[in-house]
């Protein structure tokens, strides 16, 4: 039987041998920046998957500009060489499966602790200040950021170029460059956290004017892999961020040489009302892709193979993203294929199992 979801896909020059993706998922267990045996077999896991792409959990561009403690980083060498191993391993386990990353900065959204601990970071423990585009917080009891002067505006473009650089120099595949749920790039794009009067905020043109500088400077960065981006299509709250914005934003990426987008929602206040359901962010995906002709991943609870299926078939998406069902079954790409009757090439150590 010949399915859509196993169909092959090419972003620029990179090709696909299917169109599942698992989407980044922080796995807050770093220490310093640095990987460990968790991430090399995480990833090792992952990449065995059955998935065509796998992109590695949010990179941080500066030590500040962590979620957390525990995040990965990318902001130096020694960093990089550590990182350039996990890629390796999972080239190593299946060179078919391409490996991409998510460079982020958290901004305003950054000094916290693993969530299963929860709260924020105390000066003990390795906290910092947040900054961000205003002194907005997103609400509740998060951090006060303090604003951004110009001069640091700069110097974060020029950490994103540095990390996009480390990060093809390691071997990946392809970049995605964080803009969604709340974090520092969201947090310029939307008029609720970004209060500025100067040329980084107020009108479209300004609230965009550093993601879009950032992603100039990676494709300068990092010519030689494939170069995209996740986006919160909005904001959810009302005079937020919303998908006629998102789609003049890909618009304008996409005249820059972008090569997909990866289409999530909100993250940006405490305010934001979202009814959480089955595919519940599928027609911003839908909406983005037809109206921009971008390679388009949808992502959201996308749950089973006959679902991830649909959403191809439809036309809502062009790959899928498959997050916490791979954290629950890391063989999810291969159990998909036996339930659409597919004919895949199963891992040797494991074809006994695809007999039961």
């Amino acid at each position: 039987m010949k399915t859509k979801l196993f169909s092959p896909y090419t972003i620029g020059q990179m090709q696909l041998r299917n169109r599942i993706c698992v989407p980044p998922m922080c796995q807050f267990i770093a220490k310093d920046g640095f990987p460990n045996t968790w991430h090399k077999v995480h990833y090792g896991k992952l990449a065995g998957s059955g998935a065509g792409l796998v992109c590695i959990e949010a990179v941080a561009v500066t030590p500040d500009g962590r979620i957390s403690g525990s995040d990965l980083g990318l902001w130096s060498e020694e960093l990089a060489a550590s990182f350039a191993q996990i890629v390796q391993t999972m080239k190593d386990i299946d060179p078919t499966t391409k490996v991409a990353v998510q460079i982020s900065h958290a901004g305003r959204k950054g000094s916290e602790r693993a969530p299963w601990i929860g709260g924020h970071l105390t000066k003990e423990e390795g906290g910092w200040e947040v900054v961000g585009p205003s002194a907005v917080s997103a609400g509740g009891d998060n951090l006060m950021p303090r604003e951004m002067l110009p001069g640091g505006i700069e110097a974060i473009i020029q950490a994103f170029a540095n990390a996009a650089e480390r990060a093809q120099r390691a071997g990946v595949d392809a970049i995605e460059i964080h803009m969604a749920h709340g974090y520092l790039l969201h947090q310029f794009l939307s008029p609720i956290s970004n209060l500025r009067t100067d040329e980084w905020g107020g009108s479209f043109e300004n609230r965009t004017r550093l993601p879009l500088a950032v992603f100039d400077a990676m494709k300068k960065a990092a010519p030689n892999v494939e170069l995209g981006v996740r986006v919160s299509a909005t904001d959810w709250i009302e005079g937020g961020w919303n998908l006629k914005e998102t789609i003049q934003l890909v618009e304008l990426l996409k005249q820059r040489g972008c090569s997909f987008v990866d289409v999530s929602t909100g993250g940006l206040h405490d305010s934001q009302k979202i009814e959480v359901s089955y595919g519940y962010q599928l027609p911003f995906a839908r909406a983005v892709r037809l109206q921009t002709g971008m390679p388009t991943i949808a992502c959201g609870l996308i749950k089973d193979a006959r679902q991830a299926e649909s959403v191809l078939v439809e036309g809502t998406a062009d790959l899928v993203d498959v997050g916490r069902q791979m954290l629950l079954n890391p063989h999810w790409g291969w159990q998909a294929a036996l339930e659409l009757g597919e004919k895949v090439d199963f891992p040797a150590p494991y074809r006994r199992g695809m007999r039961l």
